[in-house]
């Protein structure tokens, strides 16, 4: 029993990221306002980014730098840069998206005066009569 508490313990940035996603997803499904959506879908994406940094990470790696001096490179003991610098696209792709939501969320708050799902498809009903 005290290992398996020990081994939870040990793993807490996991546990970190599997309840920021549920948060973040839990958000996404539940709220009706879009800015609480987009909330929500960030927080999702910060875990996700933040788990996949975490498996990139190694205690004690050096960085993936090949010296010529050296001869032998040994990959157990080398980062790998991959997941870092995929999640420095997400980053990016993250913030694009959030930035063409809150515009599209303008746009929309500009024709339905409302940012509230179930007021807008009440409104988009009336317009369609």
């Amino acid at each position: 029993m005290v290992e398996f508490f020990m081994d939870i313990v040990s793993k807490y940035n996991y546990i970190i990221y599997i309840i920021l996603m549920m948060i973040g997803f839990y958000t996404m499904i539940r709220k009706n306002n879009m800015v609480k959506k987009l909330i929500g879908m960030n927080i999702f994406q910060t875990a996700i980014i933040l788990f996949y940094i975490s498996i990139g990470a190694k205690r004690g790696g050096a960085i993936p730098v090949v010296d010529p001096s050296t001869a032998e490179v040994v990959a157990r003991d080398i980062v790998n840069p991959l997941p870092h610098v995929l999640m420095l696209t997400a980053i990016v792709v993250s913030v694009s998206v959030t930035g063409v939501a809150l515009a599209t969320m303008l746009k929309i708050y500009k024709a339905y005066g409302s940012i509230d799902e179930d007021q807008i498809l009440e409104r988009m009903k009336q317009h369609e009569l």
